[in-house]
C-alpha cells in the first residue's frame, strides 16, 4: 500500500491516482476532507481503492501518527510520497523568522517525521519506496523564496541520507525535482509571465501532473529496485 501526502488537488492528486491505477491502496493525507472525498470518489470509480485521512503536516507529531495508525489499518507501508507543502513567498530583507520556520517546518520537517514514521514497518516489510517532491528551486535557488529554496534543498539531502541508512533493507530513497507544472497555482499567472515561462523552457511548455505522477510510478516500481539517493528533474531541460 502507498501513503501520498497532498493528495487532494494538482501534482498530490495525480499521483495518488496514478499508484491507485498501478494496483496500490493508496492512503491519501491532506486538510481538506472535502476534496479528498471527492478523489476518493474518482479513484473508485475507476476500480480502484483508497482512503482518506485528515492531518495537518504542520503538527509533525500528529502526521507520525497518522502513518501509525494506517499502517495499523493495512498491516504494511510500501511506498511513501511526500509531496505536500506550502509557500510564504517574500525577499529575504523582508521574510520573517516566522514565515521560514512555517515553510521549513511543512515542507521539510514534516518530511523527515513521515520517513521517520515509514522507516521502520518498510524495515519489517523488508521492501520500501520513499520519495520525495523537492523542487528545481531546492537545486537552483530562488529569488523570493529563501524558506522555500531551503526547505527542498534540504530534501535532497535528507533523501540521500535515507538512502544510505536504509539501503541494506531493500529500502530505496529518491526525489523527485519539478519544474514549471500546470496546477491550480501557475493557471493564475498573467499570460505574460506564462509565455515568459514558457519560453525558458527549453521544451517551451509547462509539465503537466500526471507527468510527475509517472516519475513517482517508476521510482515506485519493480524498475526502479536499483535506483537510490537519486533526484530525478523533471523540468522540460529548464536546469539543464
Amino acid at each position: 500500500m502507498a501513503i501520498v501526502t497532498g493528495a487532494n488537488r494538482g501534482i498530490g492528486k495525480a499521483i495518488a491516482t496514478r499508484l491507485a491505477s498501478d494496483g496500490f491502496t493508496v492512503a491519501m493525507i491532506a486538510r481538506n476532507s472535502d476534496a479528498l472525498a471527492l478523489v476518493e470518489q474518482e479513484i473508485s470509480e475507476a476500480g480502484g481503492q483508497s482512503s482518506s485521512h485528515i492531518c495537518d503536516l504542520a503538527d509533525c507529531e500528529g502526521f507520525a501518527n497518522t502513518i501509525g495508525s494506517i499502517v495499523e489499518q493495512y498491516g504494511r507501508l510500501d511506498v511513501l510520497v511526500n509531496n505536500a507543502g506550502m509557500t510564504k513567498d517574500g525577499l529575504m530583507l523582508r521574510m520573517s523568522l516566522e514565515d521560514f520556520d512555517a515553510v521549513v517546518n511543512v515542507n521539510l520537517r514534516a518530511v523527515f517525521a513521515g520517513c521517520k514514521a515509514a522507516a521502520r514497518p518498510m524495515m519489517k516489510g523488508r521492501w520500501g519506496r520513499i520519495i520525495n517532491i523537492t523542487s528545481v528551486t531546492g537545486i537552483s535557488g530562488n529569488a523570493g523564496q529563501a524558506n522555500y529554496a531551503s526547505a527542498k534543498a534540504g530534501i535532497v539531502g535528507l533523501t540521500k541520507t535515507i538512502a544510505k541508512e536504509f539501503g541494506s533493507k531493500a529500502i530505496t530513497a529518491n526525489a523527485i525535482a519539478p519544474g514549471y507544472i500546470e496546477t491550480d497555482m501557475t493557471a493564475s499567472l498573467g499570460e505574460e509571465i506564462r509565455k515568459g515561462v514558457e519560453k525558458m523552457v527549453p521544451l517551451r511548455r509547462y509539465g503537466q501532473s500526471e507527468e510527475i505522477a509517472g516519475a513517482v510510478s517508476y521510482l515506485a516500481s519493480d524498475d526502479a529496485g536499483y535506483v537510490t539517493g537519486q533526484v530525478l528533474v523533471v523540468d522540460g531541460g529548464l536546469t539543464c
